[in-house]
């Protein structure tokens, strides 16, 4: 099975079985991240989810007072303290300066101190959203959808999934009122940037219905893809240590993206975006997940954010790392977490240098985001 069909069977109901273009495969890496990998030649379909789970970070007896730069898709206006750092006042009003790494340590802790929960079946509830360009009248859209899975904590058992299309709308205010201006039209042609220029795609306004699907795990036992295929059993036991948790993902490292085809990568930004996935709402060990901060507080270009807002609205603190692309463009890749909870809210892409994938979008732009609804276990079956 070649990584396009991977991508293609990995991806949402809505979107069709046609090819996969670069640019919705860039958007729905996480995925095809988040999916067990058939061997070559059985192809099955696996549940739509971004590879998200629960983690978090509060740095402790600190009250944050400065905003780094605001999120949720525009582009920054108040002035920008370096991205690696926050400034935080303690009780006594005594202002200091937090590193990325001082913030990622005590994310750890936040993360390593959440309660297990129990259950038969891991279950995830996410909402994605892709920001794309009418093809006239220069507005943006986004388009929804919601999305739900159960995953066995047994082996032998099928993975469930849950679709259903939330539709799509202007991204912001001002392009509602030029899509109303063009006849509030109920189905959208917007173009994606690929290969071949810009493809076309409808997107309709309105809410699909839900649709809900099973398959069979891979191999009988294989539930999520961490670099490579791994069973309920491997997320388990992965290694609390940080340094040894980051040896055994490296082990899968071979130079290049999280596809065999993809383009040259750094290894601590495949160690980045592989993190992301097993953090956000993989079954692993709360203390596993604080390892996978304490992992990501030694890269060197890793930065801390404060004061994002994701597309649920919730405020929060974001983890990220840029990535380039060969067709142009740079993008962030950030996780974006709740300092009070100490839990996931979302996972996004954000446009640093627009071009290729992005073209079209300005710095800034949220162009792809999975926000977490809910992760955990559950005995409640689907």
């Amino acid at each position: 099975m070649n990584p396009m069909d991977e991508l293609r069977a990995a991806r949402p109901a809505h979107l069709g079985d046609g090819p996969v273009d670069d640019r919705t495969r860039t958007a729905e890496l996480a995925r095809a991240m988040a999916t067990p990998r058939p061997e070559a030649g059985r192809r099955r379909r696996s549940r739509p989810v971004w590879g998200l789970g629960l983690a978090g970070a509060a740095a402790a007896a600190v009250t944050a007072v400065a905003v780094v730069m605001s999120g949720g898709g525009a582009t920054p206006t108040t002035p920008r303290a370096p991205d690696s750092e926050r400034v935080v006042a303690s009780a006594g009003a005594t202002r200091v300066t937090l590193s990325a790494r001082d913030v990622l340590l005590a994310a750890a802790e936040k993360a390593g101190a959440q309660a297990e929960g129990s259950g038969d079946w891991w279950h995830s509830v996410t909402v994605s959203r892709n920001l794309y360009a009418a093809k006239s009248g220069g507005y943006l859209v986004v388009d929804r959808a919601r999305d739900e899975g159960w995953t066995p904590a047994a082996t032998g058992g099928d993975q469930w999934a849950r679709g259903r299309r939330l539709g799509a709308e202007p991204a912001t205010e001002a392009d509602r009122r030029v899509w109303e201006q063009a006849g509030s039209p109920s189905e959208i042609e917007v173009v994606v940037p690929g290969k071949g220029g810009r493809a076309k795609l409808a997107l309709s306004t309105s809410e699909g219905k839900a649709s809900t699907s099973h398959t069979p795990l891979v191999d009988g036992d294989k539930v999520f893809w961490l670099g490579k295929n791994v069973t309920m059993k491997d997320l388990r036991t992965l290694p609390s240590d940080p340094g040894e948790l980051k040896k055994w993902l490296m082990a899968s490292y071979a130079g290049h993206g999280t596809e065999s085809s993809s383009e040259e990568m750094s290894g601590d930004a495949w160690l980045f975006r592989v993190s992301v996935g097993l953090i956000m709402d993989m079954p692993v060990t709360p203390e596993v997940r604080g390892a996978a901060f304490r992992m990501l507080a030694e890269l060197d270009d890793v930065k801390v954010t404060a004061g994002v807002t994701d597309a649920e609205g919730r405020q929060g603190t974001a983890v990220s790392m840029e990535e380039r692309y060969d067709k142009g463009g740079v993008s962030e890749n950030r996780l974006v977490f709740d300092e009070a909870t100490g839990r996931a809210l979302a996972h996004e892409y954000v446009v640093v240098e627009p071009g290729g994938l992005q073209a079209g979008f300005e710095p800034g732009a949220v162009w792809s985001s999975t926000a977490l609804i809910e992760a955990g276990w559950t005995d409640d079956r689907p």
